[in-house]
């Protein structure tokens, strides 16, 4: 199967692109201008270049797609058509295809950088993201019958108000409502912006709405059931991102660097300009990585097992908004911009058994309902129970002691997900399950961790 969008090409010919290749040093200007940022004027700027350049490419993506409408009918593509880029025959679908898979790739990793803005907008405060991102994705910005009066919503509020207006459609990660509104002097306020002020979606209103409430008041988050709650675990969140840091720089030297994460874990990062500099065989560089990884997967004590499961970077930029964006993550601007760009791509695996057993040693019970290692896995899909068996005293049963079901918590595989890829220590894990299960509530909860601004850039 194609880890793109089309099987007419191999994965490297995406990444050797002009367009591709010439959006790097892009997103890592616009990283770098990102983290500058300090007042609200700076990210009223800031935002006003993002969204320049993810109309651009937009209105290109748009362009090529007509064209490819076109040529399935027989008819030539529409005067004004962007230039394929990749030396392709002008005559193959296929060419134009793949130039519109390009466009796609690069809108996503565009909005990532939006998605950082958000993140940096909200303070790396969690639930705000949580709330606001339980809607359909909001689809393109260019040519939305709506997009003037956002845009000149956002304006109105700097001009008139000195206020910072966030543009949702320049994120994957917010799905409700079209503008969060930043003040030096008032609470934050998220808005539904109409063409008509007389056209009220009630709709959209209610879902903004009950996001502001779930986050302020802890009433349910909206789009979902009434279980479904932020919980804030009371913890501070520890990692092990120093070791990615460190990880990324040796791979960005070397082309692969592998190694043991605490908690029977190991992280492989694959570099592809590091990997270009050596100038190794296609063969030699992938025995490289096989190597370097099963050595780390055997000092992580797990080895290549059957129910092994993994978290990766690779093509996952923009897609899951519940994901901690690349840009926001404590790395080097010029990281960052390769991992969104899939230059270099991070996996983190660990084996069942040793989940398993992290968890049994903490006092709690843990059963795979799925085996880790399934790929036809449904969205929600449970994977794993955990509970908290209680031994209660009950005298008149022979030996004094009696055990109880206790409380169920059910895992779905993005929970498994946060804690590879956002490379939670196991501590901080293992005392989050325990903090979820304390609470005996019959919920679904959603939770965050308190000290996430220290952590995220």
């Amino acid at each position: 199967m194609s880890l793109f969008d089309a099987d007419a090409y191999e994965p490297d010919e995406m990444l050797h692109h002009p367009r591709h290749l010439a959006m790097q040093p892009v997103l890592v200007s616009l990283i770098e201008q990102l983290r500058a940022c300090q007042t609200l004027e700076d990210g009223v700027v800031f935002q006003r270049e993002l969204v320049t350049r993810l109309l651009d490419v937009e209105k290109d993506r748009d362009g090529l797609k007509r064209a490819i409408a076109r040529m399935r009918v027989h008819k030539a593509p529409q005067p004004q058509v962007p230039e394929p880029q990749s030396g392709r025959a002008l005559t193959e679908i296929g060419t134009w295809e793949f130039e519109h898979d390009v466009c796609k790739r690069l809108v996503r990793q565009l909005r990532s950088i939006g998605d950082a803005l958000a993140w940096r907008a909200f303070s790396c405060y969690r639930p705000f993201i949580l709330a606001l991102s339980r809607n359909d994705s909001p689809g393109l910005m260019y040519g939305k019958k709506g997009l003037p009066a956002e845009l000149e919503r956002v304006e109105q509020a700097w001009k008139e108000d000195g206020a910072f207006a966030l543009l949702h459609d320049l994120t994957n990660c917010l799905r409700i409502g079209d503008v969060t509104v930043f003040n030096d002097m008032g609470p934050l306020q998220t808005e539904e912006v109409k063409t008509n002020p007389r056209s009220i979606d009630k709709k959209q209103l209610r879902r903004i709405n009950q996001a502001r409430a779930a986050v302020l008041h802890g009433d349910a988050l909206p789009g979902g059931k009434a279980s479904d709650v932020l919980c804030d675990l009371a913890l501070p969140l520890r990692t092990h991102l120093d070791l990615l840091r460190t990880a990324t720089e040796r791979a960005a030297a070397d082309g692969v660097h592998a190694i043991e994460i605490p908690g029977s874990r190991a992280l492989l990062v694959v570099d592809q300009y590091g990997l270009t500099q050596l100038n190794l065989p296609h063969e030699q560089a992938m025995e490289r990585m096989r190597d370097s990884f099963e050595g780390a997967l055997d000092r992580a004590g797990i080895g290549r097992r059957a129910h092994n499961v993994h978290a990766t970077s690779l093509d996952t930029t923009a897609i899951d908004p519940q994901r901690v964006p690349w840009a926001n993550y404590p790395l080097h601007p010029v990281i960052c911009a390769r991992i969104i760009g899939d230059y270099t791509t991070v996996s983190v695996e660990t084996c069942g058994p040793a989940l398993a057993e992290l968890l049994q040693v903490a006092g709690l019970g843990a059963r795979w309902v799925r085996p880790p290692a399934n790929s036809d896995l449904k969205p929600g899909e449970v994977v794993m129970e955990i509970h908290q068996p209680e031994y209660l005293r009950s005298v008149p049963l022979p030996g004094g002691i009696r055990m109880t079901p206790g409380w169920t918590l059910q895992v779905q595989r993005s929970a498994l997900d946060r804690y590879l890829i956002e490379l939670l220590t196991p501590g901080s894990w293992v005392a989050g399950m325990k903090h979820v299960l304390a609470a005996r509530r019959t919920w679904r909860p959603w939770p965050h961790y308190r000290n996430e601004h220290e952590v995220w850039v």
